[in-house]
């Protein structure tokens, strides 16, 4: 039932991301499928819940409110007749990256062929760089094993939701296509050669028990993901630099969002 709500979900949102903005219903059609988007991510922090992952709790959950937020920021332009905004259309633009991110990276989660290739890619570059740092390594094709533990290679240890995020971003700006090219090569391959010396940093620090009885859970949950936060914010700049088009979009969904909670902070303290 989730899965039918998400492809229904993306499907309305990148029909809402074509449609030329004069026309009146883009923006009803764009909030239900941010509607349903919202629904989607509402039920993951139940997995990750499941695997102690807390970091992914909270962050699913804040994704599932933008996505209510943006349904209901839509739906508000559209009884305002406000289908363009006087410098961008922030919603309708944001709406096209999450439609673009969102097919590259859900064909993974859903299809068994994408999934195992791309599993099974990861896993195999992740060996070829331990056994170069000189690790006597044995694997499957999603499992490494070292010194008698071993760590499972899932979906999300392949970079696929930061690399998705950053196609949508790049695609989705009208630049000249040699900033867009300079753009993709400091973030994809970076992201993705970055994540593999994350996946042997954890896998060594598991296997030599760096941290104790804790140590997969100190390296995964905390060391690697800090650490995939300050690349991430050093190739998101990076990106930047090279499309300075992307501060609008950037902006426009920062004064959206000040707006929307100074709004909400006016009718609570009774201002309103």
């Amino acid at each position: 039932m989730i899965e039918y709500a998400l492809w229904f979900a993306l499907g309305l949102m990148a029909l809402s991301a074509v449609i030329p903005s004069s026309r009146f219903f883009r923006k009803p059609i764009g909030a239900l499928g941010w509607v349903f988007f919202g629904i989607h991510w509402a039920y993951q922090p139940i997995h990750y819940l499941e695997i102690h992952d807390y970091f992914n709790v909270i962050l699913t959950i804040l994704v599932a409110i933008f996505c209510f937020f943006l349904a209901y920021t839509m739906v508000d332009e559209y009884r305002r007749r406000d289908f363009t905004l006087e410098s961008i259309d922030v919603t309708s633009m944001v709406t096209g990256v999450a439609a673009i991110g969102s097919l590259f990276y859900f064909p993974f989660l859903q299809m068994e062929s994408l999934n195992h290739w791309i599993i099974s890619t990861v896993t195999s570059n992740t060996v070829f760089t331990l056994q170069t740092l000189g690790y006597s390594v044995t694997s499957t094709w999603n499992t490494i094993s070292l010194y008698g533990y071993t760590v499972e290679i899932i979906l999300a240890c392949t970079a696929i939701e930061s690399i998705a995020l950053f196609m949508g971003l790049i695609t989705s700006v009208k630049a000249p296509m040699k900033k867009v090219v300079s753009a993709f090569m400091v973030s994809v391959p970076v992201i993705y050669f970055l994540n593999v010396l994350r996946d042997a940093f954890v896998i060594v620090a598991y296997a030599e028990q760096w941290f104790g009885v804790s140590s997969f859970e100190i390296a995964h949950h905390g060391i690697a993901k800090f650490g995939s936060l300050i690349a991430l914010f050093v190739i998101g700049y990076a990106v930047l630099k090279i499309l300075p088009e992307l501060f609008d979009l950037i902006d426009g969904v920062f004064e959206l969002v000040t707006t929307w909670m100074r709004s909400v902070t006016e009718k609570l303290s009774g201002i309103r």
